[in-house]
């Protein structure tokens, strides 16, 4: 798995999430959004764990 791809039910969760039918886009803006969606929910996630260790 390269350092950009997605898992299939964390892809299709935010897909979900930020489609839209009335919003056409010429590039694959939805693809980009849940790429950097999903990469803040690991560092959220992250910071959280280191948080927790310097409590």
């Amino acid at each position: 798995m390269s350092r950009l791809d997605v898992p299939q039910d964390i892809y299709t969760s935010i897909e979900s999430e930020i489609s839209s039918e009335a919003s056409p886009v010429g590039i694959d803006a939805k693809k980009t959004h849940i790429i950097l969606l999903h990469k803040l929910q690991e560092i959220e996630a992250r910071l959280k764990r280191i948080e927790a260790k310097m409590e």
